[in-house]
C-alpha cells in the first residue's frame, strides 16, 4: 500500500542527492577538454573550479534558484535579480586606448580612455575572483546570422543567470558547431559580482565595463545588470562591422513582407514605437534591436531579444507576452509570491524590467534572422510631444543622413521629476550609448547604401498632433499602422506630397484612412500663432544639437535641417 504522502516508484539512482550533479560535470568538463589549456593559461584553477560549458537550459534553471535566489514564474519563465544596478553604466564604461584602434574610436564621453595597464588589471582581479567560485559557467555561441560576418563569442561567468540570458541573446551553436567552435574572436570575462578597486588609475567608481579591441576581451566588474554583455557584443560588432568587413552595423528593428520579400529598417529611441510597428502579421520579424546592413542583404546580430516588460500585457504586446515562457528569463520583475504571477505594472525595483528569451519564441520571426535581399524602405521614427512634426515625410537622401545623426525624439512631463514640460532627446546614429566609431562615418555608410539601392526613407511622429503635450492628442495608433502599411505597399510613395515649412520636409497631401487634417500640422492645430512658436523652438534645438556633427558632414546634409 502506498501512503498519500508517499512517492510511488521512484528509480532508486534518482534520490541520490549526487546523482544529477556527478553527470553534469562529467559531462560539461569533457566537452572542454580541448580548450583546457586555454583556461589555465588565461590564470583559471582548474583543479579547484568546475567548469559548464554551454549547459542545459534546465540545468542553467536549477543552478539559478539553488544558488542565486531565482523562482520559476507561473508560466514557465526564470525570475531572477541583478541586484544594485538595474540598468546600463554608461560613465563605467571604457575603451583601451591601443595602437590598433585609437584612429578610428570616437573618443569623448561616450568612449572614455583607458590604458593598457589598467585593463590588465582589471582582467587579472575578475579572473582572480572567478577563480573563489565553486561553478564557472561558459557561454560559446555566435554574434551575426550571415556565417560570413559573423564572430565567435565567448562568455565566462559566474551567475546561472548570465549564462542563460547569453545563451538566450547569442545565437546557439549546434552541436557540431561547438564541437569545432576553436579560439573565440571574443572573450567576455564577467566577475560582476565582484567590485573594481576605484583607487586603481581611471576608476571612477566600483563598477567598470571596458573592452579591448587589440586583445578583443570584455571586463565587467560591479555590475551584475546582464544587458552591459549584450551591448558589449553591440560595440564590438560596432567596431567590426564597418572597419573590418566595411558593412553597415545598426541600431534598429527589421522585418520581410511575406508576399513580397521587401525588407524595411526601422529606426527608434525608447518610447516610439519602434517594436511594437515592426511586429506585423503580413511581415516577418529579422530582429528587434541590431542589425548589418551588408553587400547581400540584412542580418540580425543576435539569436533573441530582449524586451521591456513595463506594462506589458496580453493585449498590447501579444508576441512578447506569449514569448515569456520556459527558457526565458524575467529580469527584476516583481510577482505574486502566491501564485508565482509575474506583475508588469509594478516598477517598485525598477520601471527598467526586461525579459530575454531566443527569437524562435516569436511566432512570426526569419529563421535564420538573414535576408540576402536589400531594403527598399527605411522608417526613422520620432515621438514628437511638441506636436509639430508630420506624422510622415518623404526624406530626401541629405535629409535621412540629418535625421539618422540628429536620432530625435522627446521626453514627455510625467516620466521623470521635475519634466514639466517636453525635453527634446537628441541620440546620434539612435544609438548614442553605443557609438563607437565618429557618427558620420555611419551616416556616410547610410548614405551611400541608400543612393546605391534606391532606398526610400520615411520620417514617422509617433507623437503629439494637433497641440503639443498637455493640448493636443497622440496620434492614433490605427494611423501611424495604416502610414506604415502603405509605405510597405508602395501606395505612399506614389502620393502626391506637399512642402512643409521650416523643417522643408515633403508631406502626403492624402492617404486613404488618415484625415487631411492629421497629414498636415498646420492644419491640425487650431491655435496658429501657438504652432508657429513651438515649430521654431523645435527648430532650434535641433540646429544647436547638430553643432556637434556640423563640421564633419557635407555640406549638402548641413542644409537638409531645419531653416530657422
Amino acid at each position: 500500500m502506498v501512503l498519500p504522502h508517499h512517492t510511488p516508484y521512484v528509480t532508486p539512482h534518482i534520490l541520490h542527492k549526487n546523482y544529477a550533479q556527478s553527470h553534469d560535470h562529467e559531462q560539461h568538463s569533457n566537452l572542454i577538454g580541448q580548450d583546457l589549456e586555454y583556461f589555465s593559461q588565461a590564470g583559471f584553477d582548474m583543479d579547484r573550479i568546475q567548469i559548464k560549458r554551454n549547459a542545459p537550459v534546465a540545468l542553467l534553471y536549477e543552478d539559478a534558484i539553488r544558488n542565486e535566489g531565482a523562482i520559476i514564474s507561473s508560466s514557465g519563465a526564470l525570475i531572477n535579480f541583478s541586484g544594485k544596478k538595474t540598468g546600463r553604466s554608461p560613465k563605467d564604461k571604457r575603451i583601451v586606448y591601443e595602437d590598433t584602434s585609437k584612429d578610428d574610436i570616437w573618443w569623448g564621453s561616450v568612449n572614455i580612455k583607458m590604458d593598457e595597464h589598467t585593463f590588465e588589471i582589471n582582467r587579472e582581479r575578475a579572473i582572480d575572483y572567478l577563480n573563489t567560485r565553486e561553478n564557472v559557467y561558459v557561454f560559446d555561441g555566435y554574434a551575426g546570422w550571415d556565417p560570413k560576418y559573423r564572430i565567435k563569442v565567448r562568455v565566462i561567468c559566474a551567475r546561472a543567470y548570465h549564462a542563460l540570458f547569453m545563451n538566450n541573446m547569442l545565437i546557439r551553436p549546434t552541436e557540431e558547431q561547438l564541437a569545432n567552435f576553436g579560439e573565440p574572436d571574443f572573450i567576455i570575462y564577467n566577475a560582476g559580482q565582484f567590485p573594481a578597486n576605484r583607487f586603481t588609475k581611471g576608476m571612477s567608481s566600483t563598477t567598470s565595463v571596458e573592452i579591448n579591441f587589440k586583445r578583443m576581451e570584455m571586463v565587467i566588474l560591479g555590475t551584475e545588470y546582464a544587458g552591459e554583455m549584450k551591448k558589449g557584443v553591440f560595440s564590438v560588432m560596432h567596431y567590426l562591422q564597418p572597419v573590418k568587413f566595411g558593412t553597415l552595423s545598426l541600431h534598429s528593428s527589421a522585418n520581410v513582407g511575406i508576399e513580397k520579400g521587401d525588407v524595411t529598417l526601422f529606426f527608434g529611441l525608447s518610447g516610439t514605437g519602434k517594436t511594437t510597428l515592426s511586429a506585423d502579421p503580413e511581415r516577418n520579424l529579422i530582429g528587434d534591436d541590431e542589425h548589418v546592413w551588408s553587400d547581400t542583404g540584412v542580418f540580425n546580430i543576435e539569436g533573441g531579444c530582449y524586451a521591456k516588460c513595463i506594462n506589458l500585457s496580453a493585449e498590447k504586446e501579444p508576441d512578447i507576452f506569449g514569448a515569456i515562457r520556459y527558457g526565458s528569463i524575467l529580469e527584476n520583475v516583481v510577482y505574486n509570491p502566491a501564485s508565482r504571477v509575474p506583475d508588469y505594472d509594478d516598477v517598485s525595483i525598477t520601471e527598467n524590467t526586461r525579459c530575454a528569451y531566443p527569437i524562435e519564441y516569436i511566432a512570426n520571426a526569419q529563421i535564420p534572422c538573414v535576408v540576402d535581399r536589400q531594403p527598399s524602405n527605411i522608417i526613422m521614427l520620432t515621438c514628437d510631444a511638441f506636436g509639430v512634426l508630420p506624422p510622415v515625410s518623404k526624406l530626401t537622401p541629405e535629409q535621412a543622413s540629418y535625421h539618422f545623426l540628429a536620432g530625435y525624439t522627446s521626453k514627455t512631463p510625467g516620466t521623470e521629476d521635475g519634466v514639466l514640460e517636453p525635453i527634446p532627446t537628441f541620440s546620434t546614429c539612435y544609438s548614442a550609448p553605443f557609438i563607437v566609431l565618429h557618427p558620420g562615418r555611419y551616416a556616410a555608410m547610410l548614405a551611400e547604401r541608400m543612393a546605391k539601392h534606391n532606398v526610400d526613407c520615411w520620417l514617422i511622429n509617433t507623437g503629439w498632433t494637433g497641440g503639443k503635450y498637455g493640448s493636443g492628442k497622440r496620434c492614433p495608433l490605427k494611423y501611424t499602422r495604416r502610414i506604415v502599411d502603405a509605405v510597405h505597399s508602395g501606395e505612399l510613395a506614389k502620393a502626391e506630397f506637399e512642402n512643409f515649412g521650416t523643417f522643408n520636409l515633403s508631406v502626403p497631401t492624402s492617404l486613404e484612412g488618415v484625415p487631411r487634417e492629421l497629414l498636415n500640422p498646420s492644419l491640425a492645430w487650431a491655435d496658429k500663432e501657438a504652432f508657429q512658436k513651438e515649430l521654431r523652438k523645435l527648430a532650434g534645438m535641433f540646429t544647436k544639437a547638430f553643432a556637434l556633427y556640423e563640421q564633419d558632414v557635407d555640406a549638402k546634409v548641413r542644409q537638409a535641417g531645419p531653416s530657422v
